[in-house]
C-alpha cells in the first residue's frame, strides 16, 4: 500500500469560547481547545482516575463562523480532521511549536445556547457532518448511496 492516512476523530468538550481571527479578503479562522477524558481504575488502590487530554482545534471560514455562533465553553462536539504541526518565531525571537487538529467536519452534540433558548438550531443554518461544500452535498431523495 502506497497511500497514507492522517485522520482524527474526537468527541469532547470545549475548554473556552471560539477565538476568531479575520484576514483581508474575507477569510477567517477560529481556534479553540477541546478536552477529551480517559477514565480508568488504579489496580493497586482501586481509585477511579480521570485523565484529560487537551487538543488545539482550528476551523476555517464558514465553519468557524458557525462554531462561533453556536458553541461556547463546555459544549460537547464531534469533530473530524487531520493533524498539522507548525512552528513560528515569537516576539522574543524563540521558535515556538504546536500541533493542531485542522477540522474538516463536525457535529454539535450539546450546546448551552441551544438549551438556554429551548429551541433547535435551524436545519437550514447548520448541517450535521457537513463537508462545507453544499453543491456536492445535495442528493436527490431517491438516490441510494450503493
Amino acid at each position: 500500500m502506497n497511500g497514507t492516512l492522517n485522520k482524527v476523530m474526537l468527541i469532547g468538550f470545549l475548554g473556552d469560547d471560539i477565538k476568531m481571527h479575520y484576514f483581508d479578503g474575507g477569510n477567517c479562522i477560529g481556534r479553540f481547545q477541546l478536552a477529551t477524558n480517559e477514565v480508568y481504575i488504579n489496580k493497586t488502590t482501586n481509585e477511579k482516575i480521570t485523565s484529560t487530554e487537551w487538543h488545539n482545534l482550528v476551523v476555517r471560514n464558514k465553519a468557524a463562523e458557525l462554531c462561533e455562533k453556536y458553541l461556547s465553553k463546555g459544549d460537547k462536539i464531534y469533530v473530524e480532521g487531520r493533524i498539522k504541526s507548525r512552528q513560528w518565531q515569537s516576539e522574543d525571537g524563540s521558535t515556538k511549536h504546536t500541533t493542531e487538529i485542522q477540522v474538516t467536519e463536525f457535529t454539535f452534540l450539546t450546546t448551552k445556547k441551544d438549551s438556554e433558548n429551548n429551541k433547535q438550531i435551524p436545519a437550514a443554518d447548520v448541517a450535521k457532518n457537513t463537508n462545507f461544500d453544499p453543491e456536492n452535498n445535495v442528493l436527490p431523495i431517491n438516490d441510494l448511496p450503493f
